[in-house]
């Protein structure tokens, strides 16, 4: 989004969380979709393919959550901040103005 907009629009705040939490939701589905993937291989060179594949998703995901962690975007172990975050995100995405 062009910088211009997103301060009149109050998308720069939550650009970064927004994108980070989207990537890190996906990487979340990757790691269950390998997962279930692994179970229903049907050769052993093809389960180790998938089972490589499900330790990059789980590396990924960690490399996320660390990174939402470290910019405060995340707090998976302090549920009164993540939901005061959420809360927070909630407000700002209301008071945006009607496209």
């Amino acid at each position: 989004m062009n910088t211009i907009l997103e301060h009149l629009t109050g998308m720069h705040v939550m650009t970064d969380q927004v994108i980070a939490m989207d990537y890190l939701t996906t990487a979340k589905s990757a790691v269950r979709n390998y997962a279930a993937a692994v179970t229903e291989s049907g050769t052993p060179e093809v389960k180790a393919t998938l089972l490589r594949h499900l330790d990059e998703a789980i590396d990924m995901h960690d490399a996320i959550t660390m990174y939402m962690m470290q910019k405060g975007l995340y707090h998976p172990w302090n549920t009164q901040e993540q939901l005061q975050l959420d809360l927070q995100s909630m407000q700002t995405a209301l008071s945006l103005p009607s496209m």
